[in-house]
């Protein structure tokens, strides 16, 4: 099981002065299916924009209607597919024990995304499908254990009956500083387990920058899909490197090595979390910086250069601001399957309507919510 978000931004192709700028093009930001936060938000947000508009409330007025103003489903298919995967575990193994199956949040202590995981929870708890959250590391080694079977039994502090885990909602264990050697067991612990893991750890190393650079590679696509539908997927690529030391690595140092040409890249690890990114000029110090042994770490990735003339205003604990922004859309899928099965009749999906959408004022490189840089945002279609 896992949950996608293929993130796009509008980019205008360099142009010469004195003629029309070019029709913008969508290009991929990243691809991610580890711990999708702001879910809850991005529907809540539409649902809110909406109602300033039916009220009057809003700015400009704009007339509503359904195909301009597209709903926004994605809380209500996560539970779906959630609830879907914990029905699709079965019953308990241990039959005798009268246990009850139950889905386990695995969250990081402290989090400010609690706001956006708590609706999640309840709405399971509404379907009478029992949801804990537990923080990681050392409290899902103090309250979990496998069974003879490799079930995954979860004790709750507050209920003297164990749970046997259907399915593990990661929502932490995304971050490096989270594998120290109590983290390593915790997720090794989860991993052994039979439940079904959202997402597993191949589907979490899929995410990785590295393999949205190799997929760029011209072959790399063709070897899954037909090759009208990888040159149409490959359009929406933007320019990436490695900097490892094959041909094309040694491209992407010259081209982050010197500052003239770093300016128009950006610099990514293969981390989330967001706020990783190297801009621009800071390229080449931050390189001289690490050893050079580490640079394949890295991805070599050309900038996104947004339309320049959209504005809009912006509202945080800040105050409100106003003037240039840039928007980015995270299309999601959403699905369950079937272990080791590639008939596609056996892949339950439930991504329809599925998306977020996220604005950032223009001079700020990163688009984090959590950190202060982006908001979320509802898309007005034209």
């Amino acid at each position: 099981m896992a949950f996608f978000s293929s993130d796009y931004m509008l980019h205008v192709p360099p142009h010469t002065d004195g003629k029309p700028p070019p029709v913008p093009q969508l290009k991929q930001v990243e691809f991610d299916t580890f711990s999708i936060s702001g879910v809850v938000h991005s529907t809540k947000v539409r649902q809110i924009h909406k109602y300033f508009n039916l009220v009057g409330s809003h700015p400009y007025r704009l007339p509503f209607s359904q195909r301009s103003y597209p709903p926004n489903a994605t809380l209500y298919r996560i539970i779906n597919a959630l609830e879907a995967a914990h029905l699709s575990y079965g019953h308990p193994i241990n039959t005798e024990a009268n246990r009850r199956a139950a889905i386990l949040m695995i969250v990081q202590p402290n989090n400010v995304n609690t706001c956006d995981e708590r609706p999640i929870e309840e709405m399971l708890w509404q379907r009478e499908i029992p949801t804990f959250r537990v923080e990681f590391a050392q409290p899902v080694l103090e309250t979990t254990t496998l069974g003879f079977a490799l079930e995954l039994l979860f004790c709750s502090p507050h209920k003297p009956e164990a749970f046997e885990i259907s399915v593990i909602y990661y929502r932490a264990a995304y971050d490096e500083a989270e594998y120290d050697d109590t983290g390593i067991a915790a997720r090794v612990q989860l991993e052994k387990s039979r439940a079904i893991k959202c997402p597993s750890i191949d589907v979490q190393i899929a995410s990785s920058k590295k393999v949205q650079q190799e997929l760029a590679t011209l072959g790399t696509l063709e070897r899954f899909l037909l090759p009208e539908e990888a040159a149409r997927i490959r359009k929406t690529f933007m320019p990436m490197y490695p900097l490892d030391d094959t041909e094309a690595g040694w491209v992407g140092r010259e081209l982050a090595l010197n500052p003239v040409t770093a300016e128009k890249y950006i610099l990514k690890p293969s981390k989330e979390g967001g706020g990783h990114n190297v801009h621009g000029y800071a390229i080449p110090a931050y390189l001289q910086r690490i050893p050079q042994e580490h640079w394949a770490q890295y991805i070599l990735m050309e900038r996104i250069e947004p339309p320049p003339d959209i504005d809009n205003s912006l509202l945080s604990f800040r105050g409100v601001s106003s003037g240039p922004v840039v928007s980015e859309l995270g299309i999601l899928g959403l699905c369950v399957w079937d272990e080791g099965e590639r008939d596609e009749e056996k892949v339950k999906d439930f991504g329809q309507s599925c998306f977020m959408f996220k604005t950032k004022a223009s001079g700020v490189d990163e688009m984090s919510v959590v950190k202060g840089d982006g908001y979320f945002d509802s898309p007005w279609l034209v």
